[in-house]
């Protein structure tokens, strides 16, 4: 391969190829232009500059000659390209106008590898071609159908307007040369070896189009022109153009189109039936609306920001107003969508407060107004002074009422406004304090006082003083009060509201202990609530969930202690969560540990237990040292991976030992999971795993420690499952055989949904485990299968069949929503078989996993329709509350469904809401309202 060599080879090539070259056959001379291609291709590198400029006047020449040349010209053009570096001044320019003005056969691949290639290579001299350039490309691509030429060829539109070549007069040309594949639709025959996607052409057919503002005269009209079209992709290939291309785009680009584009967005969230749609329509609202702030405005220039908004707040504050029709929800969504964009957009949006305070009963519109109440923290809250006392007003009126949807969302405002400093004062603070206490003593529905105790929790943490002075006080009169132990002879109602009160004044309590000065107030009252509950034998249960440095080493020195000591000797769960903080975990897991293996008591002060008291080992007379483990749980499983346990091996024997023979559950149970969480993080546990892999009580159905070991089973197995353990599925399999097992088969149905579910105790990220992405869908890929093979070997009538059904029900459930919709057709016939199961667990699972499907239902959920409704109908009569929200809020859902689809079931589902219209539930009769209504709309002129 020396440069003599090849030159003797060149001239050898030449001489053998000159008769071919010369001859009148066409087919002959492009043999000998093919041949000399060919070894180009192999040895371009040793050519001068001299020879390559010979060689391209010959294939430039060539380019004139017969059609049945020209791809073999362009593979020797292909060849001399792939060395850039010796290519004379000029030749770039040169072979360009030669393929543009020439070259008019389908040979386009090996085209527009050089239209490609020289570009980016020859930027600076190509750039003279001017607007030449674009007009060759704008010829070249015309007609072009196949999907490899079609995406190289919007790659080098894409070049054209990112390397800013000038388009001249050709612009709109360009533009339509390119949209008229807008939008893309194709799909890739099976099996197809070029790899070319759908996607893929969609995604750089978008780059194209939105890449310069130069088109926005001609995208805008095209874009609102699709939004008509009844084609469902191409209404969500529009939207995310629209969203794309506004990110390039100045306000004066967007200003004529914005009525129209408005229109067209509106229309996808009023009238929407797809989800998709929906979402893609409020994302480009959101962007159009982003673009529109980032106007610099001058004396001259008209706000586009501030038009477009009256367009929008015209169209939404009608609806709002009107809160009896279904357009109240999907103007609350624009709302949100603008409001979201900017902080200028924010305040156009918050002058509905004003208005509707000023002119309505604003107590009607609150619900609807504090979906999109507030989106955007303010920079500058002074932006929002003109709103501060309207939306103060209406949050304390509405948290005044006895609506508990007015309570949990008032709630849900005062936590938005006191995190916005400067909009509440200090009378505001003290006067949302006030009303929480209230609701606190009174409010009894438990989504009031979950939103309660969410608000305390953030105001605590901002607005500590008034906590400390006003609740925490009231608290402690009404925890130690409480605290007594009420009388055997009152009736259970009053015994149950006793309880429930108790147990929200604690929940309180632990919400708002997160700043220091608060935990030191608070702190007292906790252990005087477990001295008092110690003295009467009670079971007092307390988590808290929110701690930093400074209240763990308050509590250290404070409370490890004395709260050891009043477990030791009481029956209380106590559940202590310890936090990180390396030293002092480091120091109080070593203790514990201590004490726990060798029952060393030297670091506990005034204290009355023996001394070598054995934690770990089960003993009838002094039953309730075992409970302690669950202290010991909080502890270690909750240090840091780079933390080390002390006696590691020896602690695990011991859990294993304790949680295996053990009769009483809240041991055997805390033993488990600690030994779980300890697993977890450990590198080396496979060692430690040898004996409990065996798991050989599980085989034996006289065993009497069955339950304990399985326990033991399922936390093991939910350890391992989160870090991909090579032995899980040794785990897993283990409880799918017991699926058919008459003493164990319910448990193991119901275990898997503990598998699928988050741990707050242990097995969390928020204790340091080892949790990896996606181990859910993982494990239901892996095993799905297993259950449908089992359901579906088992013979009918047998009792073990439902728990196939349930296990399923159980994975599905805890699913994220995107993958049941995928794996839903190939599981719907087993699901719909499971709302006839009696257990209602199984119902209940079901019933959460289909409703979310049910908002975009695949094609074989409809075919199935007749079955569904049946079901759901059958299961609105359920004696579990929870059945029948779950069952009409599914009714309810399918009311969205194409109207030819679910209008002529109307008829005998309005017979059947009717009697739940009279449960003896309220949260049951609401649902029913709902559901009702809209099944009453629908088929109606105004309806759906």
């Amino acid at each position: 391969r020396s440069a003599a060599a090849v030159n003797c080879l060149y001239f050898g090539i030449f001489s053998l190829c000159r008769p071919c070259l010369t001859n009148s056959q066409a087919h002959t001379r492009a043999r000998g232009v093919q041949l000399l291609s060919e070894v180009l291709l192999e040895c371009y590198e040793e050519l001068t500059e001299r020879e390559v400029e010979v060689l391209i006047a010959f294939y430039e020449n060539r380019l004139k000659d017969h059609y049945v040349i020209i791809p073999a010209v362009l593979q020797g053009l292909k060849a001399l390209v792939s060395d850039c570096t010796v290519l004379p001044p000029g030749s770039a320019v040169s072979m360009l106008r030669s393929l543009f003005q020439d070259v008019h056969v389908q040979v386009r691949p090996t085209r527009y590898y050089l239209v490609i290639c020289l570009p980016f290579f020859f930027l600076t001299e190509l750039k003279g071609l001017g607007a030449d350039f674009v007009f060759g490309f704008v010829q070249s691509m015309d007609g072009e159908r196949d999907p490899r030429n079609l995406l190289l060829a919007f790659q080098i539109a894409k070049n054209l307007i990112r390397r800013g070549y000038n388009q001249g007069k050709f612009t709109e040309e360009l533009f339509e040369v390119t949209s008229c594949y807008f939008p893309i639709d194709f799909s890739p025959p099976p099996n197809d070896p070029h790899g070319i996607t759908k996607e893929e052409l969609i995604q750089t057919l978008r780059d194209v189009l939105t890449g310069t503002p130069k088109f926005a005269e001609y995208l805008l009209p095209l874009l609102i022109e699709k939004l008509d079209s009844d084609v469902q992709s191409s209404k969500l290939d529009s939207l995310q153009t629209l969203a794309s291309c506004v990110s390039e785009y100045e306000h004066k680009d967007l200003a004529e189109f914005l009525e129209g584009l408005w229109t067209s967005l509106r229309r996808e969230v009023f009238q929407t039936s797809s989800e998709k749609i929906e979402s893609a329509a409020l994302a480009a609202l959101t962007a159009l609306t982003s673009c529109l702030s980032r106007s610099v405005l001058n004396s001259d220039s008209e706000d586009s920001l501030s038009a477009f908004m009256d367009l929008v707040l015209k169209d939404c504050k009608h609806h709002l107003c009107e809160p009896d029709l279904k357009l109240v929800w999907p103007s609350a969504k624009l709302l949100q969508a603008a409001c979201s964009a900017s902080n200028r957009a924010t305040t156009h949006v918050y002058s509905i407060f004003v208005f509707i305070h000023d002119n309505f009963n604003y107590l009607e519109f609150f619900p609807t107004m504090s979906y999109f109440f507030p989106l955007v923290v303010p920079e500058d809250v002074n932006m929002f002074s003109d709103f501060r006392e309207a939306l103060c007003t209406i949050a304390f009126s509405a948290i005044s009422e006895s609506n508990s949807n007015l309570q949990i969302t008032a709630a849900s405002v005062l936590t938005s406004l006191a995190q916005q400093k400067g909009l509440l004062s200090e009378a505001d603070i003290q006067r949302a304090v006030d009303h929480l206490c209230r609701l606190l003593l009174i409010e009894d529905d438990d989504r009031v006082s979950l939103a309660v105790v969410e608000c305390a929790g953030t105001l605590a943490e901002l607005h500590p003083d008034a906590f400390i002075t006003t609740l925490i006080p009231k608290l402690k009169d009404l925890l130690l009060f409480h605290s007594e132990p009420m009388d055997q002879d009152r009736e259970a109602s009053e015994q149950n509201t006793h309880h429930a009160l108790r147990q929200r004044c604690l929940s309180a309590l632990a919400a708002v202990s997160t700043q220091p000065c608060v935990v030191k107030e608070s702190t007292p009252v906790i252990l005087q609530v477990l001295s008092s509950a110690h003295k009467g034998n009670q079971r007092v249960y307390v988590q808290n969930k929110g701690c930093s440095l400074w209240i763990m080493r308050f509590c250290f020195c404070f409370v490890q202690t004395r709260v050891l000591f009043l477990l030791s000797q009481s029956s209380c769960g106590f559940l202590l969560c310890v936090f990180n903080a390396d030293r002092l975990a480091a120091q109080t897991a070593d203790r514990l540990v201590s004490l726990f293996l060798d029952g060393d008591v030297s670091f506990l002060p005034d204290n009355s237990l023996p001394a070598n008291i054995c934690l770990l080992k089960v003993c009838v007379c002094v039953r309730v040292q075992s409970q302690l483990v669950c202290l010991l749980m909080a502890c270690v499983c909750s240090l840091p991976k780079t933390l080390e346990v002390p006696q590691c091996d020896r602690l695990l024997l011991e859990l294993e030992g304790l949680s295996c023979t053990s009769l009483h559950p809240l041991s055997y149970t805390s033993a488990a999971k600690c030994f779980a969480g300890l697993v977890n993080k450990r590198a080396q546990g496979e060692r430690v795993l040898v004996s409990t892999v065996e798991l050989y009580e599980l085989d034996c159905s006289s065993s009497s420690v069955r339950t304990q070991t399985f326990t033991l089973l399922i936390w093991v197995s939910k350890a391992l499952l989160l870090r991909y353990h090579p032995l899980t599925s040794a785990f897993t399999d283990k409880i799918f055989s017991l699926l058919d097992d008459a003493e164990l088969g319910p448990m193991a149905a119901d275990s898997f949904s503990l598998l699928m579910s988050d741990s707050a105790d242990v097995l969390s990220r928020g204790c340091h485990a080892d949790v990896r992405i996606m181990y859910r869908q993982r494990f239901f890929s892996e095993n799905s299968h297993k259950l449908v093979q089992g359901f579906n070997a088992a013979p009918q009538g047998r009792p073990d069949k439902p728990n196939y059904l349930k296990a399923l029900s159980n994975i599905v459930s805890k699913l994220p929503q995107q993958v049941q919709v995928t794996e839903l057709p190939a599981l719907l016939s087993l699901l719909l078989e499971a709302l006839t199961c009696p257990d209602g667990g199984v119902q209940l699972s079901t019933l959460s996993c289909l409703q979310p499907v049910l908002i975009n239902p695949p094609q074989t959920l409809i075919q199935q329709l007749e079955a569904l409704v049946s079901r759901l109908l059958v299961l609105i009569s359920s004696a579990q509350m929870n059945v029948r929200v779950a069952s009409l809020r599914c009714i309810h859902t399918l009311s969205y469904f194409p109207v030819h689809e679910v209008l002529p079931f109307r008829a005998r589902v309005l017979r059947a809401l009717a009697k739940p219209l009279d449960d003896k539930k309220r949260l049951v009769r609401s649902e029913a309202v709902i559901a009702r209504g809209e099944w009453f709309l629908l088929g109606s002129p105004g309806g759906r």
